[in-house]
């Protein structure tokens, strides 16, 4: 890098020297995401110790739990691999190129992924980390002067700021899907539909804003030429997508090269899907749930590839990027074992309950949520080791749980910005490091927290106290 870059001049914001400064940080001093969720374990272990509880009663439910997340693993690797599968698809890439095609500047190419990004990401997140990391790798050959490292992190920033409040939301899925919801949990919530939670009117405000402020900090803080780090200095090559398909060369390859068997499979697939909202009793809202999130997702994917083998390149392609979702969650399962499975949890139950009031509980919510989720960096996960308590506590308290759930969505995101877990499958896309990346993350991250925190505490004035059913 040139001492230019080292020391940029004085005619970039003040926004765009922060961001500069935070990403030559973040490069020397950012660990790998399993480190991550190994403290966690270490972490709940010592505080469980200190609690009184007995260290064999903590590693034996620790290792009871390893494997009672593997549902939920599932369905989020194909939360992955479903947004993989729409992003990868002829169509989708066509829409890519068209928007690549529109900034003139680096600046206005940055703010145009984030907001991309963000958008995306309220339909699926794993939809937002693919489609954002190919536009990028699509502009940083058009744009001449695009810092590839704020580019990056603009492209991460719909698992920052939004998508918890949108459609893929782990944790109001999985409260509005009775059978995914552990029966502890659901003796102290009951089910809390979408209508509820997602589609409150604060909570739309609050994305709505969340958007503007990312979208204002991506670009002022974007540095001009002479100081940005373009995808050539990071030794990455133009992207180029992908949307023809070799022909069959053996006749047992015709089926797998022809929609014959698309279209029917895909017929049924929407006929039940219809059938699934349209026999809903709680409204179609209440029935888009993760399992029929997932398949809606698989269904457009196999329709929009058309042939069964450009579908099953794209799965291939998605199933990498799964990886470290996989052998995770199982180490987030132990946390919640050694949570729920000893007397923590009800401690911190208590604890809720009577060291906060109803003024100040969406505050204290909001930091631990946010806190625990540099450690459980998973929306879903990270929810079932904390909904038992925070929900009972806010029962307590009289509190909307609707409302406490989009306080948790949109706190726990925070970390996101800085916790590289999700930037996996946008890695791989941008063949860079999180560290790459994570510095301008970071100035994100000091400019969301006042404002998720006040929306968090003001909405919550708004809403009335609903029993759980």
């Amino acid at each position: 890098m040139s001492t230019q870059q080292q020391q940029p001049d004085r005619s970039e914001t003040v926004l765009a020297r922060v961001g500069l400064a935070f990403a030559r940080w973040s490069e020397r001093w950012f660990p790998d995401p399993l480190v991550f969720a190994l403290l966690g374990v270490v972490l709940v272990f010592l505080i469980g110790l200190l609690m009184g509880e007995h260290p064999a009663n903590l590693a034996v439910q620790g290792g009871k739990a390893f494997w009672s997340l593997v549902p939920f693993t599932m369905q989020m690797v194909m939360v992955v691999i479903g947004g993989y599968v729409v992003a990868s698809t002829p169509a989708v890439s066509a829409l890519i190129r068209c928007i690549a095609a529109q900034p003139k500047s680096p600046r206005a190419a940055i703010a145009l992924i984030a907001l991309f990004s963000m958008l995306t990401s309220l339909l699926s997140w794993g939809l937002s980390l693919v489609f954002s990391g190919i536009l990028v790798r699509e502009m940083a050959g058009r744009v001449k002067g695009m810092d590839y490292r704020a580019a990056g992190a603009a492209a991460y920033l719909g698992l920052g700021a939004v998508w918890a409040l949108g459609l893929s939301s782990s944790a109001a899925l999985l409260m509005a899907t009775k059978s995914a919801i552990p029966p502890a949990l659901l003796a102290v919530s009951g089910v809390i539909p979408l209508t509820q939670s997602l589609f409150l009117w604060q909570s739309l405000v609050m994305a709505l804003v969340l958007i503007m402020v990312s979208l204002a900090v991506s670009y002022l803080s974007a540095p001009r030429p002479e100081n940005a780090r373009t995808a050539e200095d990071f030794g990455v090559p133009a992207q180029t997508l992908a949307t023809t398909l070799e022909r069959p060369s053996k006749p047992g390859e015709w089926l797998e090269y022809s929609p014959l068997l698309t279209l029917p499979v895909v017929a049924v697939l929407a006929w039940y899907l219809i059938d699934v909202f349209r026999t809903s009793p709680q409204g179609p809202l209440a029935a888009l749930d993760l399992n029929t999130y997932n398949l809606i997702f698989i269904t457009v994917g196999l329709l929009l590839h058309w042939r069964p083998k450009r579908f099953l390149r794209a799965v291939a392609d998605a199933v990498p990027a799964t990886g470290g979702v996989l052998i995770q969650f199982p180490f987030y399962a132990v946390i919640f074992g050694m949570i729920s499975g000893t007397g923590i949890s009800g401690r911190l139950a208590e604890f809720f309950a009577h060291a906060t009031t109803p003024g100040d509980y969406p505050l204290v919510v909001a930091a631990y949520s946010a806190l625990l989720g540099i450690f459980i960096p998973s929306g879903g996960s990270k929810w079932i080791v904390e909904a038992p308590y925070v929900l009972q506590a806010a029962t307590m308290q009289h509190l909307h749980l609707g409302w406490v759930v989009q306080i948790y969505n949109a706190a726990e995101a925070l970390p996101n910005l800085v916790n590289p877990f999700w930037m996996l499958p946008l890695l791989g896309i941008l063949r860079v490091k999180a560290r790459d990346l994570v510095g301008y993350g970071m100035l994100q991250l000091v400019l969301h927290i006042p404002v998720v925190f006040f929306l968090c505490w003001l909405f919550s004035r708004t809403l009335a106290y609903a029993p759980p059913r």
